[in-house]
């Protein structure tokens, strides 16, 4: 195994997005995958049921423990909750991972609409974690919520990665997912002007819980391996794609993904 990935984010019972998605991918991809976990959820393929949030003080010792022994070569963050925890892992990056680099994952809402990170907790994430983000992943509601800007196409995509990047960014893929259209379009942008658009087929199908979660932790695999951003962002969209094509059919909602295929 080669990359240190430390996740932080909450728990899917559905197994389909969060922590049990982290590691299946970061596995998936020959990485080794740690986490620290921000919230328990009761959850199927039909949505959120319950949620249960950790206390900010104990996410803070998973991430210190963790950080101390085993070491990160890459922290992806996703599911946070909610501000006092975004200040918590904020906290501990700044005391034990200042030099790792940090895919952040800005989640706000499940598939099914259930809010995951509270509207008080926005300014915080943008305040504390989006100037220490590596990469951050933002779909098109979330790069509009982080913005104030509508997206309905490319140029909106462009227009709100160059606002993250002023707000600290160091680099910014805006997935283009929730836009219509039968190529998916995701976009790159990095200082200096860097801007890259990536293209790939939409895969026809209900089975898409944890997309996110997922190309995520894939890329932040490829950066603990030593990838460069756009040859981990490449990769992690060709696993995401065979993941989508691959996926088992499972549950009576939005299914998990095939994480595992060709392994076995």
């Amino acid at each position: 195994m080669k990359g240190r990935v430390l996740v932080v984010a909450g728990s899917d019972s559905g197994a389909g997005a969060g922590i049990q998605a982290d590691i299946k991918t970061v596995m998936a991809l020959g990485g080794y995958a740690t986490t620290a976990i921000t919230a328990l959820t009761a959850q199927d393929t039909l949505g959120i049921h319950e949620v249960m949030p950790v206390p900010p003080a104990f996410v803070a010792r998973q991430m210190t423990l963790v950080l101390d022994d085993i070491g990160a070569d890459c922290v992806k963050a996703g599911m946070l909750g909610d501000a006092a925890v975004i200040e918590a892992v904020a906290a501990v990056l700044e005391a034990k991972a200042r030099d790792v680099p940090l895919v952040l994952d800005p989640v706000m809402t499940a598939k099914g609409g259930a809010a995951l990170l509270a509207r008080a907790a926005e300014g915080a994430l943008k305040t504390l974690l989006l100037p220490r983000a590596a990469l951050l992943t933002p779909n098109v509601p979330e790069a509009e919520a982080l913005t104030g800007l509508a997206i309905a196409d490319l140029d909106g995509m462009r227009r709100a990665a160059d606002r993250l990047l002023a707000a600290g960014a160091r680099a910014v893929l805006v997935k283009g997912g929730h836009l219509p259209g039968d190529v998916v379009r995701d976009l790159y942008a990095a200082p200096g002007g860097a801007v890259e658009v990536i293209d790939g087929p939409r895969i026809a199908t209900r089975h898409s819980h944890g997309t996110g979660c997922t190309l995520a932790s894939a890329i932040a695999t490829g950066l603990a391996q030593g990838l460069a951003p756009l040859a981990a962002i490449r990769r992690a969209r060709a696993y995401l794609t065979e993941a989508l094509r691959n996926a088992p059919g499972l549950g009576r909602g939005h299914g998990p993904l095939g994480h595992g295929y060709g392994i076995g």
